[in-house]
């Protein structure tokens, strides 16, 4: 396949790809809504200053036993969610093995239907208990 420069500026168009390799790109001041990204290497992506309301995503890190692409030894790189608003999200299982929440509103979180408020106040309380 050989690299071409494509420029499109301020077009409605609805554009149907299929193994394009858009490395390397910027979009900016667009729409994305309604778009369907799958069996794609996002590595290294950046969203800023986006709407995500509604977003699905789902099935995200290395390919699972049985995929063509399947490696015992691939390791998923960690992500990084900074100044987010994640009100009402929902994660569910997911593998989140050495997760670090910082600096972050927790009021109503709960984790397997206990508040994450209510585990840290016993937890503060057992540990002066033990000083």
């Amino acid at each position: 396949m050989q690299a071409e420069e494509i420029i499109i500026s301020q077009a409605v168009k609805t554009l149907k790809v299929k193994q394009a390799m858009l490395d390397g790109s910027v979009f900016n001041d667009i729409s994305f809504k309604n778009v369907k990204i799958t069996n794609a290497n996002m590595s290294d992506l950046e969203i800023e200053g986006a709407q995500l309301g509604g977003a699905y995503i789902h099935n995200i890190g290395m390919p699972p036993k049985g995929h063509p692409m399947y490696s015992p030894d691939a390791k998923q790189r960690p992500l990084r969610f900074e100044d987010c608003d994640l009100t009402g999200t929902t994660v569910t299982n997911c593998n989140l093995n050495s997760v670090t929440i910082d600096d972050c509103n927790i009021q109503g979180m709960t984790i397997n239907g206990i508040l994450v408020e209510d585990l840290l106040k016993t937890y503060r309380s057992n540990e002066h208990e033990q000083d």
